[in-house]
Formats: structure tokens, C-alpha cells, sequence
């Protein structure tokens, strides 16, 4: 399972997206559920005895004989019953992570390209759940929020939405843009657009999550069902060949690091692990599942767990 077509793992193209839509068969009842393997269940529609009649088939051996359509039973002699449909929308909200610190990748991705092409997989399924389908974009110095709907175009134009932001971001200076955005801004904003009872999923690499948001998190967590997905490079971890002095920096701040030196790497993962313990344990006491995808493998190959 390589990277889609037209994929170069910088720039975002529709067609690179489009082609998670053919994959979510893969995750669609009866098949195994996405989250299965991510910790959780998503929950949608599904037929049985509800308010919505839905359609009228031949009985079968396990049916609700209080179903059983008696009318069109007589006319054709033989038992039919009424199928209901039981409503279960849960409205899904992505919130995608598109600012400075997610413009870098070390080999095989940018971080904020996977986290693209996994909110493309997340609106093609719940399209495909017949879901409605939100996203709050976070570039860092701004949110764009994108309204829950149902229908392909809908999805399109989200995606379409992706493609321009991270267009925008790689055109600007990153080092000289508005002062950066805190996670609480972004919080307050998913509060606000996710409908009660809906499905968020955070996409982030999470560098400016820090302990006092807990409340904000639990907030969310409170009505919605909540999850956590941590997008992150190998050179985060310490992980690199290169033995050499670079140049690096983000919004925050610039400085130059000494590849060659075993503390320098210690350190960088050392600040890792210890920003993975703090999330962790907000997802253990909120309960709220948390996943680990990495920029240097291709998506549905870490989702399929053969690598």
C-alpha cells in the first residue's frame, strides 16, 4: 500500500485525496470498523425497529414477527415484513492542524500532508455512513471553519478547502507570520462548531497542547465523543542520519542544532517523549482513544499494520 497518485508530499493535489474514497469499503459494516485497530468504535445508522419505515422485504428466519407486514402478506401470500430505519447520525468534525510546526518531514511526508490525507479517508467514511462532515482548519495565525454536511460536493469543497491552506502555507514566510495562535483559541472554535453528540477528531502534532487545556478538552469530551490523533516525524524522535549542524526554526523560535552531537538528538527526543506522556495521560484519565500515525510511512499501510 505506496502513497496515492500525484502524491509528492508537499503540496496537496484533489486527486491525491480522491483516491481514499475507493479504500472506505474497506471499513464499512460488516467489515471491521476503522478505529477497531485506533481504539474505539464509530457508531451510525443501522436498520431495525425505529420511527422511519424504511422499506418492506420478504420475512427471514430471526425477523420481529411484530413487523410483519400483514397487508402485503395477504396480497402475496407469503409473510413480508417492514424494515425500520433507527437514526443514529453522529456528526463528524475533523480538526486539522495546518500550521508552521506541521510543515516539516523528514522523509517520506510533511506532517500536515498525512494529516491531509487522513482527514480525506475520515470524509469519505462518514459520507459513506451518510454522516455529515465538518472541519475546523487551524493555520496557526487563523481557524476557517467548514460547516457539517452530508453530501459529496460538501466533501469536495472541503478538501478543496485543505488543498488552498496548505498552498497558502507553504507561499508564506513562516518565520514572519502573525504572532501563532494558542490550542485554546482552537478549542473554544471546535466547541462551538461541533453539533451535540458529534464525532471530533483532532489531527495535530500537538506541540501547543500543554497541561492547563485539560478542562477545555474535558468540556468537549463532556457531549461528543473525542479522538486524538498524533501526527509526527522520525526526526522528533531523535531519528536521523544526517551528522551535520542545521539551521532550524518555526514561529517560535530559530536556532541552530548540532545533528553530529548524541545530545542534541537525546534531547530532541527526550522533549518528545515527554509531550507523549502528557497526551497519553490526558487521553487515559478523559478517556479519550489516542493514536500515533508517522509522516514516513504511507497511511493505509500503518492503518492495515503491514509494515
Amino acid at each position: 500500500m505506496e502513497l496515492p497518485a500525484y502524491s509528492n508530499g508537499v503540496t496537496l493535489c484533489l486527486e491525491e485525496l480522491l483516491a481514499y474514497k475507493q479504500h472506505c469499503a474497506s471499513w464499512l459494516p460488516p467489515a471491521k470498523s476503522l478505529w477497531s485497530t485506533m481504539s474505539g468504535q464509530h457508531l451510525s445508522r443501522q436498520l431495525g425497529r425505529g420511527m422511519n419505515f424504511s422499506e418492506v422485504r420478504r420475512y427471514q428466519p430471526g425477523d420481529d414477527i411484530r413487523a410483519i407486514d400483514w397487508r402485503v402478506t395477504a396480497r402475496t401470500g407469503k409473510p413480508h415484513t417492514k424494515l425500520f430505519s433507527e437514526e443514529r447520525e453522529k456528526p463528524v468534525i475533523l480538526y486539522i492542524d495546518l500550521s508552521a510546526t506541521m510543515h516539516m518531514g523528514s522523509r517520506l511526508l510533511l506532517k500536515s500532508v498525512q494529516a491531509a490525507h487522513m482527514a480525506a479517508l475520515l470524509a469519505w467514511l462518514s459520507l459513506a455512513q451518510k454522516d455529515r462532515c465538518g472541519a475546523l482548519i487551524d493555520l496557526g495565525d487563523s481557524l476557517i471553519d467548514i460547516k457539517p454536511k452530508s453530501h459529496q460536493p460538501g466533501v469536495l469543497a472541503l478538501l478543496q478547502k485543505l488543498i488552498d491552506c496548505q498552498t497558502r502555507q507553504l507561499q508564506i514566510n513562516q518565520t514572519h507570520t502573525s504572532a501563532v495562535l494558542p490550542m485554546s483559541e482552537s478549542l473554544t472554535a471546535l466547541n462551538r462548531l461541533s453539533p451535540k453528540g458529534s464525532e471530533v477528531i483532532l489531527v495535530s502534532d500537538y506541540t501547543r497542547y500543554h497541561d492547563d487545556l485539560k478542562p477545555q478538552f474535558s468540556q468537549l469530551r463532556r457531549h461528543n465523543q473525542v479522538r486524538l490523533i498524533h501526527i509526527y516525524d522520525p526526526l522528533e524522535q531523535g531519528e536521523t542520519a544526517f551528522r551535520g549542524i542545521e539551521f532550524v526554526a518555526d514561529q517560535q523560535q530559530s536556532r541552530w542544532l548540532n545533528f553530529s552531537a548524541q545530545s542534541t538528538r537525546t534531547g530532541i527526543k527526550k522533549a518528545f517523549e515527554s509531550q507523549k506522556d502528557r497526551l497519553e495521560l490526558l487521553s487515559r484519565s478523559l478517556g479519550i482513544p489516542y493514536t500515533r500515525l508517522s509522516s514516513d510511512t504511507p497511511l493505509l499501510k500503518q492503518l492495515s499494520g503491514s509494515y
